[in-house]
């Protein structure tokens, strides 16, 4: 009787130091992922203006080289029309190769997962990689989109995530996708809102003070700060209406994001202006 009350408490003992043992390894775990995320936010660039350049525009490409910018993408999505896709795939190659951008976060922003065109997008990308910082992922609309572009990254040899992903948001399916989009691969750095396919998509009618906009990027912005990620606002489509940037500019800024997508080099001084935090 002693025997069996002995090896019963020895049995407990076991099994409540394996539970603490298994408590204190998810700890662990989850201490070590919780110091490597706030080692990559330390380390992270600004994205205060993600200058978007049409990649089969090879004059703008050309110039995107003489701005200090601190992200530069090179569009092959809706800056491009259908017919110069596969020339744009050319230049947006040879100029990740050959050309200086400065300071500049090189990325692309290819097309969407489904749309027929990303596999040639990436397949263009592959003897470029050594020289991108990054994918800008259009129309991400689950999980799955992300792990289809870190399978890529990974086989074409990009193992240990040196290229980052920024997620662009542009559906209502989008943002009720948000936690999984954010946690699906370490590789994802950024949130960016894109407001006119956003807007398309719900039925929203836009109005000049984006009050129609404000949950959904309230909803980016809260997504991107619980994962640490970058919240990128959406752009000013009214490029030469320097009060109208500078207000979208000041709201973004005040809502929690980190930075604004432009399309004009005359936008950009603004955009930094705005989005650099007092000294």
């Amino acid at each position: 009787q002693l025997f069996d009350m002995l090896r019963t408490i020895s049995r407990f003992s076991a099994s409540k130091y394996a539970k603490k043992s298994q408590r204190s390894i998810s700890i662990d775990v989850n201490l070590d992922k919780e110091a490597a995320q706030l080692s990559r936010v330390a380390n992270r660039k600004p994205r205060r203006a993600v200058f978007n350049v049409p990649g089969s525009d090879e004059r703008k490409i050309q110039k995107a080289t003489l701005l200090d910018l601190d992200v530069v993408v090179l569009d092959l999505e809706d800056g491009v029309a259908l017919n110069k896709k596969s020339d744009a795939r050319k230049s947006v190659s040879g100029a990740l190769q050959s050309l200086q951008f400065g300071r500049a976060e090189k990325a692309v922003r290819i097309n969407a997962v489904r749309s027929g065109f990303e596999k040639a997008d990436l397949e263009s990308l592959k003897p470029a990689l050594e020289k991108l910082d990054a994918i800008l992922l259009p129309k991400t609309e689950s999980a799955d989109d992300i792990k289809f572009i870190d399978d890529f990254l990974k086989i074409s040899g990009d193992s240990k995530g040196r290229i980052k992903i920024l997620a662009a948001i542009e559906s209502a399916s989008a943002l009720l996708s948000l936690k999984e989009i954010c946690s699906a691969s370490q590789r994802v750095d950024a949130l960016v809102f894109a407001s006119e396919d956003y807007s398309a998509d719900v039925g929203i009618t836009r109005t000049g003070d984006a009050q129609e906009l404000h949950y959904a990027r309230s909803a980016v912005v809260t997504h991107a700060a619980a994962f640490k990620l970058h919240a990128i606002d959406m752009v000013c489509i009214h490029y030469k209406d320097s009060e109208q940037l500078a207000r979208e500019c000041r709201q973004g800024y005040e809502m929690g994001f980190d930075g604004k997508q432009a399309i004009h080099p005359n936008q950009i001084d603004t955009i930094y202006k705005m989005f650099t935090p007092p000294a």
